[in-house]
């Protein structure tokens, strides 16, 4: 069985070439791949899926309302549990381009993942893991006990093996379903786009699911049950996924971006030093390499200003659900779940992705007049205004909420929050499409993996960078604006401090959107480039010419032809001498700094003639 990298003859390939599990290329496609080994991985991420945001988004309620914990702290517990899953879905991408391959890694960590939740079932079911239940009368004195650290020990222990085993899962799952299907067949080519805008539609019916159900399931049977059901659906879905082994196909380990960025890192480290006899002489990066990860590097500033979006997003697992807490849930006879309320923001996520594509990319393409119609950065300049304009209407409505409280003694509707889980669903619409159609396009080739990558990444510093803010409130206010109980905080200020923030991100935003210049390519219209139901925003680019700074290409090729030229001069025989040998490692340490420019106007720090390269002193 080969599903690592090489093993043998027939796993030498390193090309990206697909096997099945014997090794065996080019593959059987009447026994590999197709629909059935797509549909078997799809399920995977459906459990993850379901599992997270079962757990996510009503975690908050449990940590206040058993065991004790303050609303601060809760928050940054949820939000660092969620920022930590995705930024470990670097490391499964890590793990799967440079050793692991796909299938292996989305195994284990499922498996990984299963463990976690069955953890967190125990965790919740003994009664000796959280303290003794507490009145709402003692509770309004703060006279409840709060949960030990030894309590809590396993708590942690559940939610970060979780953590790890969904980031991998995560950041594999649509590559790995994707490797199902041929693009250069055009029969299966088509059926690679419906998966993905399948995979998106199905992740979203899970978090329905797991919103709904599962939470109505935790509130009203037992967070045992609640947590049981879906370390049982993770278990399931892990062993269908090996039993379907035999039909998968496998792509194997071709090495991560992140290694050539760090190469790259270590050669310009060695070529800025003063002591050349000390340099590395292992540590070698070829020109390409350099130029992808300076391309990477000018993502940055766009991958910085997107983070405060999921920072306000956050806010919708942690604050907004203890709103619900404190307010109306009745319909009828039946009440509603505090953490089944974010059912709107799901229910709204899928309606904007499909306006997206049938409303407002074609009223877009008329009033451009541009195939595209939105550009991948409008999107999420877009989904930025919203996300400022749902913490504004936040602050309003929590304002409102506890005065009336406060006032009156009665409590409002809590569907009053339905316009902010409608205004950041939206707001996430376009910004989780815009965000990786960006990563995905601006990312050089090569490094496509990366833009998965900074897209977990940008999640992940959102969810850090909440759990920061709340810490930073908490203390400059001395606990008033984000007390437990709610009524006497002030968290309509937190909300408008996030829209001020939101504000001045935005603007930042602008410049350097604005000046951003877009790497203008011809799309052969690849499988990442459909994931999350963008194929739709990305066919209508495919006959988009690369046309860029051609100019500055002409002239950094002619000099590095000029280099490349003198080096060979210096072979042996000519090299043996020691002026022929101090004059070939100039000459290749003027190749690295030079590839290594930062883009802007270029000159050529050599001559075309073997006397210029001579006479120059390094």
């Amino acid at each position: 069985m080969v599903l690592l990298g090489s093993q043998g003859e027939k796993g030498s390939l390193d090309d990206g070439s697909l096997v099945d599990y014997k090794g065996n290329h080019p593959v059987d496609k009447t026994k590999t791949g197709g629909w059935l080994a797509a549909g078997l991985i799809l399920g995977t991420e459906l459990s993850e899926r379901i599992c997270v945001m079962g757990i996510s988004m009503n975690l908050v309620t449990y940590l206040v309302g058993d065991l004790h914990i303050s609303s601060a702290k809760s928050a940054t517990i949820v939000t660092n549990f969620m920022g930590t899953l995705n930024l470990l879905g670097l490391l499964g991408g890590f793990l799967a381009d440079a050793k692991l391959g796909r299938y292996l890694t989305v195994s284990l960590f499922a498996s990984v993942s299963a463990l976690g939740v069955g953890l967190l079932t125990v965790a919740t079911t003994i009664p000796s893991m959280r303290p003794p239940p507490c009145s709402d009368y003692r509770r309004l004195q703060h006279q409840c006990i709060e949960v030990n650290g030894h309590q809590l020990a396993l708590l942690y222990a559940a939610l970060y093996t979780i953590a790890l085993g969904g980031g991998g899962i995560k950041s594999n799952v649509s590559g790995f379903g994707s490797d199902q299907f041929d693009s250069t067949d055009p029969k299966e080519e088509k059926a690679m786009i419906f998966f993905f805008n399948r995979f998106y539609f199905a992740i979203s019916i899970g978090s329905l699911f797991a919103v709904i159900v599962l939470v109505y399931v935790q509130d009203n049977v037992g967070r045992g049950w609640g947590y049981g059901i879906s370390a049982g659906t993770m278990v399931i879905a892990a062993v269908i996924l090996l039993l379907g082994t035999r039909l998968y196909r496998f792509k194997k380990p071709q090495g991560s971006p992140l290694t050539v960025i760090w190469r790259v890192a270590a050669v310009l480290d060695e070529a800025d030093s003063t002591k050349g006899s000390d340099r590395n002489p292992w540590l070698v990066s070829t020109v390409t390499e350099v130029e992808e990860v300076k391309m990477v590097i000018k993502l940055m500033p766009i991958w910085a200003t997107c983070i405060l979006f999921w920072t306000i997003y956050s806010q919708m697992t942690t604050f907004t659900i203890e709103q619900a807490t404190v307010m109306n849930r009745t319909i009828g006879s039946f009440t509603v779940p505090a953490g089944s309320l974010s059912a709107f923001l799901f229910i709204t996520i899928l309606l904007f992705t499909s306006l997206n594509e049938r409303l407002f990319v074609p009223l877009a393409r008329k009033l451009t007049h541009t195939t595209q119609g939105l550009t991948s950065l409008q999107r999420v300049g877009v989904g930025l205004v919203f996300s400022v304009v749902a913490m504004a209407a936040s602050a309003i409505i929590e304002r409102q909420r506890r005065v009336i409280t406060n006032e009156h003694g009665t409590k409002i509707s809590a569907f009053w929050l339905v316009p902010q889980f409608f205004l950041v669903g939206a707001g996430e619409a376009f910004v989780y499409v815009g965000q990786l159609e960006f990563f995905i396009r601006e990312a050089p080739e090569r490094m496509k993996s990366m833009s998965t990558g900074l897209f977990l990444s940008a999640i992940s510093m959102g969810f850090f960078i909440s759990s920061l803010l709340v810490s930073l409130v908490d203390e400059v206010t001395h606990n008033s604006w984000l007390r437990s109980d709610l009524n006497k905080g002030r968290l309509n200020n937190f909300y408008w401090l996030l829209a001020v923030l939101g504000v001045l991100n935005f603007l930042i935003f602008l410049v350097f959107a604005m000046r951003h210049q877009y790497k203008v390519q011809h799309y052969a219209g690849n499988a990442e480039d459909e994931e999350f139901g963008i194929g739709e925003v990305v066919k209508g680019s495919k006959e988009m010419v690369r046309i860029g700074e051609e100019e500055e290409d002409k002239e950094k090729i002619r000099c590095m032809e000029i280099i490349e030229e003198n080096i060979q001069i210096l072979e042996p025989p000519l090299e043996m001498s020691r002026e022929g040998t101090r004059l070939r490692q100039n000459y290749k340490r003027v190749k690295t700094l030079f590839s290594a420019s930062m883009p802007g106007p270029l000159k050529c720090p050599v001559g075309s003639s073997q006397r210029e390269l001579t006479a120059h002193r390094f």
